[in-house]
C-alpha cells in the first residue's frame, strides 16, 4: 500500500519555505506562489502564569455576526501535508490506528484514544453511526474566539486559528458536547489532573491569536494555575506551512 511521505522536522519547514517560494518563481510559477501566505503566528513559550499576564481584560464582545464558516473551511489542510485537520489531529492523538487503503495513511478508520478530558479509553471506529465518539474539540471554542477578538483578524488567520493543531485535541463526544463554547470560568475537564494542562493550552491559543479573557474566565486560570506554578505553556508543534490568501 502507497505511503504518505514522511513529514519534515518542524523546525526545518520555516528555513524551506522562502527556498521553495523562490523556486516556483524561478520556473514560472510566480502566480502559484503569490497566492499563499506564510505562518506567522507563534505560541509564546515560558510558563501559562506568565502568558495569562499578558492577554489583555475585557468584556465579551457581542456574539453578532458570528457562524462557523468566519473560520473558513472546517478541517482546511493548512500544513500542506495532503491530509486534512482532522485525521492529522486523529493520527497525531490515538495509537494503533489503521488508515483507509489508498489514502496514503490518512483517512483514520480505526484507533484507541486515551480521552484527556475524562481518562477513559475510547476505541474508535470511523462510521456513520459510530464516528462520533470520538470528536476532535477547539480547545478555544471558536464562538468564544469570535467575541473575544478574533473578530477582528483577518480571514486568513481566522482560518489558521480554526485548524491550528494547537488548538485542536482528539477528545470523548459526548463530553465535548457538553462543553459547548465554553471558557475557563464556565467549563472544565471533568479530570482534574488534566486542567492545568488544559488551560494552559488555551492560554498559549489566547496568547498566539492576541485574543482576551474576561474578568472571570482570568480569574478561574488563575485559580486553576495556582494549584500547578510553572505549568509549561504546550510546545508549539504547528507546522509552519502556508494557507490560502484571500485573493487565492
Amino acid at each position: 500500500m502507497p505511503r504518505r511521505l514522511p513529514r519534515l522536522p518542524p523546525r526545518l519547514l520555516p528555513r524551506l519555505l522562502p527556498l521553495l517560494l523562490a523556486l516556483l518563481t524561478l520556473s514560472g510559477c510566480a502566480t502559484l506562489a503569490d497566492r499563499y501566505v506564510p505562518w506567522t503566528e507563534a505560541a509564546p513559550v515560558g510558563s501559562a502564569a506568565d502568558a495569562l499576564a499578558t492577554l489583555p481584560v475585557k468584556g465579551r464582545a457581542p456574539k453578532t455576526g458570528y457562524t462557523r464558516d468566519q473560520f473558513g473551511q472546517s478541517w482546511a489542510d493548512v500544513d500542506r501535508n495532503g491530509c486534512d485537520q482532522r485525521n492529522d489531529v486523529l493520527a497525531r492523538d490515538m495509537t494503533g490506528e489503521t488508515f483507509k487503503p489508498g489514502t496514503r495513511d490518512c483517512v483514520v478508520l480505526t484507533g484507541t484514544l486515551v480521552d484527556p478530558y475524562t481518562g477513559r479509553t475510547i476505541a474508535f471506529t470511523r462510521g456513520q453511526d459510530t464516528s462520533t465518539a470520538v470528536q476532535i474539540d477547539h480547545v478555544v471554542a471558536l464562538s468564544d474566539a469570535w467575541q473575544k477578538g478574533a473578530q477582528q483578524l483577518d480571514a486568513p488567520t481566522r482560518l489558521r486559528l480554526g485548524n491550528d493543531p494547537l488548538n485542536l485535541l482528539a477528545v470523548d463526544g459526548p463530553t465535548n458536547n457538553s462543553k459547548g463554547d465554553g471558557d475557563a470560568a464556565t467549563w472544565l475537564p471533568p479530570q482534574r489532573g488534566y486542567r492545568c494542562a488544559y488551560i494552559a493550552r488555551q492560554v498559549a491559543v489566547k496568547a498566539k491569536y492576541g485574543l482576551w479573557v474576561t474578568r472571570a474566565e482570568h480569574d478561574a486560570i488563575g485559580r486553576i494555575l495556582a494549584d500547578c506554578p510553572g505549568e509549561p505553556i504546550p510546545v508549539d508543534d504547528t507546522v509552519p506551512g502556508t494557507v490560502h490568501s484571500s485573493g487565492a
